[in-house]
């Protein structure tokens, strides 16, 4: 399985409103419930209105179009990671799974998932 880095720095947020989320940045995602709006986006597009938001991290993405009736992909990354004491925040999209890291231990992440035969780019 292929393990695609994605280029830039991210932020977990939560805002007060849609209106203060850039939807033509390339990438973000949104995550609304009765409670919160979440916002996950890179670092330097992080609105500035926002309630609360942790800096500080880094992601990679399950390449491929993943069919729903695929068990145990995420599972088995985060049980490899858990193992060595590394927290994640996973976003899941129609596609795919991304998987973000803190910056401090994304390169300790790659190189597990990397003796566990993940192909990483």
């Amino acid at each position: 399985m292929i393990l695609k880095k994605l280029p830039y720095n991210l932020t977990v947020c939560k805002v007060s409103s849609e209106i203060d989320i850039d939807l033509n940045d390339n990438f973000y995602f949104i995550g609304k419930t009765d409670e919160e709006i979440s916002l996950v986006c890179q670092t330097e597009k992080t609105p500035h209105n926002t309630i609360e938001r942790e800096d500080g991290w880094k992601g990679f993405r399950i390449e491929g179009i993943l069919d729903f009736s695929m068990i145990g992909i995420l599972s088995k990354i985060s049980n490899i990671l858990a193992e060595n004491k590394i927290g994640i925040f996973v976003i899941s999209t129609f596609n795919t799974d991304y998987v973000l890291v803190k910056s401090e231990n994304f390169d300790k992440a790659l190189a597990i998932l990397s003796q566990s035969d993940y192909e990483i780019e």
